[in-house]
């Protein structure tokens, strides 16, 4: 359970994350937009051009959400264990279960693919906002939204130039008043180098996420090849060999998924009144079936648990953000926040002018979108077909539609520059798990049901006269999906090979996606197109008055954040040190779940040094996304690897809080000592240039 926690954030500082200068520590800044000045009056240094080049150039992108960076000249990558769960899962069988055993590779051909992995490296930024702006002007509604997809996908296009090593996003920055153009050089060639076992990665579990002290090796390295041999990779972060000490500076670079410091009021509302709470009861209810599906036998608790470690996670996470959104200071403090930015812009007539009705538009589209908000979730969001082989099925069906038309009038994640990463999602090997997919197909159809009641036109379609769970048994049971010649068949096939397919998991899918359609359409039509156009207008009002010095919301684009290594203070006045160590490790072994110690460190108990710091915080800014990423000192070294925030981290979503948010990483020494006596890794320890 989620600890109760009170925010305590203050109204000037609530203030201040609406329409001001970022606080000290606070802020996920563009990389091409850094605050220079504050990061010396914070830290002492000021990172120049060549410093934060060098940092682009050494962080990479996990498609699928997860940070990490390159660490060796040869291709290797760090990121968080966690990320990388399901190339785990993947890998092992029931001779070698790596996520049980760990794995290391000892040779560069022992190394094993992660057929579902790609890494994407930063090469380029591009501000493509005037070309947005011309494209979309004096259009509104449909029209604007059939505009802004067209033009993005366009540039996109251009930009990748039928290169399918190259991929290339447009972002939308300051909900609306920028665009730039993210160019990453792409690899789909990645293998696996080591990852610890899961007991030592997510050691204390549950009880301890989003928590510290920390006990957690939540670390991986990965190998990106090309052309069959591991890339040269001149920009990376060392590791360092000292360390930090208490107050040291801390950056973070990674790709901090997204945030809703930006939000009017009204679209706060909205989250806290409907999305958090339809989240929890649904997420709530899935956990339990899957706690009640792995307690089956060994099997099946192997089946269920990456699932159910994910929606555990998800469900803190979500608890945290609607404690934020309830709680009367926070969410006061938001309030006149807005009120300030409202008064600011009213005291000036020609923003006034400019702004107009933005505010009030916004508030009528979050009306429209109560109307809207349970078919898409349900429909165009699966929640009603919560199935691997759907998903599956889904995006085969519309790959088979959206290629036939030109790139400017797909959905966006069937553009060209996105078709490399589609086909190799579908060709991950990873096994499906015929009864766990039943039984959360099951679940989920029966939560359709009762959303809409089985007199929806819709409902009786996708049951007819069958009950939840026989749909979904003959759906995956009869299904050739799980197969991943089958998809690449399907996919290479087109249209032809999609729409001859008897497959029922695709029939099922048919029968859904012109309503599922319809529901997207209804919301980037009625609430996207008119928030868009409005925040761009209170955005433009934005940097009138403040200019840069206002951050945009996360967008899962590259981010630096800033801060020190420091522990903090609870209201009850308990202090809590920056740094555990792993002698704490073993002290908190109990031998069973989720606190027993893998065996690799109870067979090295004599050789590693207990002194050594684990784990650490740090007051960087961050958020869900930034699992993965490197926490480098002013060198521009490793000093640690972030993969999780604290308890009062929770709030980040919608503000930074400086005097308790912390940023939880594994320390460099922790893994260092590791990897050294408790893996016999010496070979990765030379690689890092390490002793």
């Amino acid at each position: 359970m989620v600890k109760t926690v009170k925010l305590a954030v203050s109204t000037a500082a609530a203030i201040a994350l609406m329409v001001g200068a970022a606080q000290a520590d606070e802020g996920m800044w563009t990389i091409d937009n850094v605050p220079t000045a504050a990061i010396a009056k914070a830290t002492g240094f000021t990172p120049d051009a060549k410093w934060l080049k060098k940092a682009q150039l050494s962080y990479v992108r996990l498609a699928g959400g997860c940070s990490g960076s390159f660490v060796s000249g040869e291709g290797m990558v760090m990121t968080n264990h966690h990320c990388i769960a399901d190339c785990i899962a993947e890998l092992s069988s029931a001779e070698k279960d790596y996520q049980a055993d760990g794995f290391l590779a000892k040779t560069r051909p022992e190394e094993k693919s992660c057929a579902g992995i790609e890494i994407n490296q930063l090469i380029e930024i591009t501000d493509i906002t005037a070309q947005v702006e011309a494209a979309t002007a004096g259009k509104t509604g449909q029209d604007f939204a059939n505009a802004r997809r067209t033009v993005l996908a366009d540039i996109e296009k251009n930009c990748a130039g039928g290169d399918a090593k190259l991929r290339c996003d447009a972002v939308t920055l300051y909900q609306g008043g920028r665009y730039n153009l993210y160019k990453y050089k792409r690899y789909q060639d990645v293998r696996l180098a080591f990852a610890p076992e899961a007991s030592a990665a997510s050691f204390g579990g549950d009880p301890d996420n989003f928590n510290f002290p920390r006990y957690a090796l939540d670390m991986s390295l990965l190998r990106v090849y090309e052309d069959g041999k591991p890339i040269k990779s001149p920009n990376y972060f060392k590791w360092s060999t000292e360390g930090t000490k208490e107050g040291d500076a801390s950056f973070v670079i990674g790709n901090p998924g997204s945030t809703s410091r930006l939000r009017t009021i009204a679209e706060l509302e909205f989250v806290r009144d409907n999305v958090a709470p339809s989240f929890l009861f649904w997420a709530q209810e899935r956990r339990g079936r899957l706690i009640e599906f792995g307690r089956e036998n060994a099997d099946r608790n192997r089946e269920a648990f990456d699932d159910l470690n994910s929606i555990e996670n998800s469900i803190k996470v979500w608890k945290g953000r609607q404690m934020a959104l309830a709680d009367k200071e926070f969410f006061g403090g938001k309030v006149k926040a807005e009120q300030a930015l409202r008064a600011k812009i009213a005291a000036d007539p020609k923003l006034a002018a400019q702004v107009g009705d933005a505010f009030e538009q916004i508030e009528k589209a979050q009306a429209r979108y109560v109307q809207l908000y349970q078919r898409l979730i349900h429909l165009e969001r699966m929640r009603a077909f919560d199935s691997v082989l759907a998903s599956n099925a889904r995006l085969l069906l519309r790959a088979g539609d959206e290629r036939l038309l030109p790139s400017g009038q797909r959905l966006r994640e069937y553009g060209d520059s996105r078709l490399p990463a589609l086909k190799q999602r579908l060709s991950n090997p990873a096994p499906v798990h015929a009864d766990l997919e039943v039984a959360l197909l099951t679940f989920s159809l029966t939560k359709f049901r009762e959303q809409f009641g089985p007199d929806d036109a819709l409902v009786k379609a996708v049951l007819g006269k069958q009950s939840p769970d026989q749909v979904a048994a003959a759906a995956v049971k009869g299904s050739k999906l799980g197969d991943p010649a089958e998809r690449l068949r399907l996919f290479e096939g087109g249209k032809a090979a999609i729409d001859a397919s008897d497959d029922p998991m695709i029939k099922l899918m048919k029968v859904v996606d012109a309503a599922a359609r319809a529901a997207r359409k209804s919301v980037e039509e009625d609430v996207d197109a008119v928030v868009e156009q409005a925040q761009a207008r209170i955005a433009k009002a934005r940097f009138a008055l403040y200019g840069d010095s206002v951050y945009p919301d996360a967008t899962l684009s590259l981010r630096l954040s800033y801060g020190k290594m420091q522990g903090w203070t609870e209201l009850d006045g308990t202090e809590v040190k920056p740094y555990t160590t792993i002698g704490g490790l073993y002290e908190r072994d109990t031998g069973a779940f989720p606190f027993d110690m893998a065996k690799s460190w109870d067979d090295a108990k004599g050789k590693v040094n207990m002194a050594t710091p684990y784990n650490a915080v740090s007051t960087n800014d961050i958020i869900g996304g930034n699992s993965g990423s490197a926490a480098i000192n002013t060198k521009g070294e490793v000093i640690g690897l972030v993969f999780d925030g604290n308890i009062h981290s929770l709030s980040g979503d919608y503000g930074y809080e400086p005097k308790r948010n912390r940023t939880v990483m594994v320390d460099v020494r922790g893994m260092a000592e590791a990897l050294r006596n408790v893996y016999g890794a010496q070979h990765i320890v030379k690689e890092l240039g390490l002793k």
